[in-house]
């Protein structure tokens, strides 16, 4: 069972890359919204996604709630909040 918990992490990680690889070919869905729009609304998708992981790891499995894990998702989203931000 464990083998399979690595299969199903990797395919996930896979399903997210192929997602995000698939907005390249769709324009960024810059045809309906503006791009400034678009990547607002990935950076709030992709930060809020991680902060909520963590919070349902602490919620549902009981991991423990430490300042260095908590300063580590907070460093995440900001870290993608800026990225996705970016004009370039």
């Amino acid at each position: 069972m464990r083998n399979f918990s690595w299969l199903l992490l990797a395919a996930s990680i896979a399903a997210e890359v192929v997602g995000t690889l698939a907005l390249r070919h769709a324009d960024g869905f810059t045809r309906a919204l503006p791009s400034a729009v678009v990547a607002a609304a990935y950076a709030l998708w992709a930060g809020a996604g991680t902060a909520l992981i963590a919070v349902c790891g602490v919620w549902l499995f009981g991991e423990a709630v430490t300042l260095a894990r908590c300063l580590g998702v907070a460093m995440i989203v900001l870290g993608v909040v800026v990225l996705h931000l970016d004009p370039r």
